[in-house]
């Protein structure tokens, strides 16, 4: 038995409630270490009384670890809990608060969940979770009222830089809510559209006023009433971990040196303020027009969280995505959650995080983050093809790992996005690469991201590239690719399985990748060829169904033959 491996603790993500009857236990071993591994538990105030024993069941299993789970539950919801453990050598052997025995223990130095208290239940953006999410870069997207078009505008269409404008606005999204509708999309994330210098709007000017190139609060109102009425919600990028320099508290530091009120929202390392060679702390490395914020400071935090409140109630839109959330405060993320959560408690909070954010997702900060890691293993597997399958799926499920398991449902798989090359250019413009990341986006867990145009086959590199202007003309689209999403969106939308089924791979072996999601009575079978050679893979599953073709398959039916470079999705036959 290798006890090296053994961990649990008494906290996210190896102990959480589920719901106010539930406790939800994780003990992680070595891989393929154990022949079975029981919980003992009971009432932690009732000494006299016996274990209550539940087998746990492997959930998650990585290359060098195996998670095992189960959920518990007592009147009271007071835990005093062990472990036992059989190995597949006949070993048995017992984890609790003190480490490893060969005694089963007893009361002390048992595992102790002292109460599951209500108000730290984690609860779920259920809404968020059966969504399909579609960013867009406002000013890039469709020109829907020239008349606010800032002056130099450029004709739609022409090459970009990274000052260029093109006029998109908000009348352009309310004009193109039919498009996306058709598309299959639940959620619209925008990059900022508050009052800024720039066409990215990431130096915030004005938190309170829509940037007049884009629109004003009425145009905002009428784009989130218009999106609702569609199914369609709608979330506003917050920049909180630094302002514009002409943000009014910059400038009055700018004024008033160390005089002024405001010179404690920054962090300001003498003075004057030298905009040209910045004395102070801000976004990026050395980006003089992007001061970075102090989110520990109490004015701050209070002016941030009113900002989050206030267009939730003036405007009605459904969540904030959080710029360069992991250089915030956590005392200021869980004070915007709760001020923004006593406005609407269904709002949906989503971190940019480009790494692992365990820190921030453990249900009292953030719902979900932008998936990053997800997207560098489609990178590695799909565009690279650098890792074969089964490195891949470890390093998703290593991942997965770390988080609740309502909130690994809402994580934001995306595959590019306004701060990265188009995946379709990462793959050197292979367009079955992209659709098999795609299909990957869409069968596993977690919510898929599309990146405007990448559904019509949209090219580009970094910044500027990345953020060229919306492809409207349909002779220039890739329509193929358009139907392609049209058909992911709605086996998505008709089978839960996706959305709330459990995960278990079948196969993962050279380019290969087979797993099935299970929700209730569902079962799916989805299967990726990333191979430039047919493959052939015998299951012990009865194939009712392949959904993408709307083949109906033979009952008896086992073997399934791939061809190179393409995805599958089997409705297994209920048993």
């Amino acid at each position: 038995m290798n006890k090296h491996a053994i961990l649990h603790n008494t906290d996210v993500p190896f102990v959480y409630g589920m719901d106010q009857e539930n406790l939800r236990v994780i003990l992680r071993v070595a891989a393929g270490d154990m022949d079975s591994v029981t919980i003992y538990y009971k009432d932690r105030y009732d000494g006299e009384a016996p274990y209550n024993t539940a087998p746990m069941e492997k959930y998650i299993e990585t290359e060098f670890f195996t998670f095992y789970r189960t959920n518990i539950s007592l009147e009271y919801q007071r835990y005093r809990y062990f472990f036992e453990l059989k190995d597949k050598n006949g070993e048995t052997g017992y984890y609790y608060e003190r480490g490893f025995t060969d005694k089963k223990p007893g009361d002390a130095g048992a595992f102790n969940y002292p109460y599951l208290a209500l108000g730290d239940l984690y609860e779920e953006v259920a809404w968020a979770q059966e969504a399909i999410v579609y960013q867009l870069f406002p000013d890039r997207f469709f020109n829907g009222n020239k008349e606010n078009d800032p002056d130099g505008t450029l004709p739609w269409g022409k090459e970009v830089s990274t000052t260029t404008m093109f006029g998109g606005d908000l009348q352009g999204i309310i004009d193109k809510l039919d498009y996306l509708k058709k598309l299959g999309v639940d959620m619209i994330y925008f990059t900022p559209i508050f009052e800024s210098t720039s066409n990215h709007k990431y130096n915030t000017k004005d938190y309170y006023k829509i940037d007049p190139y884009f629109g004003d609060i009425e145009t905002a109102k009428k784009m989130v009433d218009v999106a609702h009425d569609k199914g369609i919600r709608i979330v506003f990028d917050g920049v909180f971990n630094h302002s514009g320099s002409d943000f009014f508290a910059f400038q009055d530091v700018i004024e008033k040196g160390e005089k002024s009120r405001y010179k404690d929202w920054y962090f300001i390392n003498s003075f004057p303020i030298d905009l040209e060679k910045p004395n102070y702390i801000t976004f990026g490395f050395g980006e003089g027009y992007m001061p970075k914020l102090n989110t520990k400071n109490p004015e701050v935090v209070d002016y941030f969280v009113e900002v989050g409140k206030y267009w939730i109630k003036e405007v009605g839109i459904d969540g904030w995505r959080l710029d360069v959330c992991d250089e915030i405060d956590h005392k200021f993320l869980r004070a915007f959650r709760e001020g923004v959560k006593k406005v609407y408690k269904d709002a949906f909070i989503i971190g940019e995080i480009q790494h692992e954010g365990a820190a921030f997702l453990r249900g009292d900060q953030l719902d979900s983050t932008m998936n990053y890691p997800f997207r560098d293993v489609c990178l590695e597997f799909f565009a690279k093809r650098n890792i074969t399958a089964d490195k891949a799926i470890d390093i998703l499920e290593n991942y997965r790992s770390l988080y609740h398991e309502k909130i690994n449902k809402q994580l934001l798989n995306l595959i590019d996005s306004h701060d990265t090359p188009r995946f379709i250019t990462e793959s050197m413009g292979r367009k079955d690469s992209l659709k098999l990341a795609a299909a990957l986006q869409y069968t596993y867990i977690g919510i898929p991201y599309i990146y405007y145009g990448t559904e019509v086959g949209m090219k580009g590199t970094n910044d500027p590239y990345s953020r060229r202007c919306m492809v409207w003309d349909e002779a220039k689209q890739d329509n193929d690719l358009l139907s392609y999403y049209k058909k992911l969106n709605k086996i998505r939308k008709e089978n839960k399985a996706l959305v709330h089924g459990e995960f278990k791979v079948v196969e993962a072996r050279d380019m290969v990748l087979s797993f099935i999601r299970g929700y209730q009575e569902e079962r799916l079978l989805v299967v990726i060829n990333n191979s430039q050679e047919e493959e052939k893979l015998v299951v012990p599953y009865s194939l009712e169904e392949e959904l993408l073709t709307n083949e109906v398959i033979g009952a008896d039916t086992r073997e399934i033959f791939m061809e190179p470079m393409t995805f599958k999705i089997f409705k297994l036959t209920k048993e």
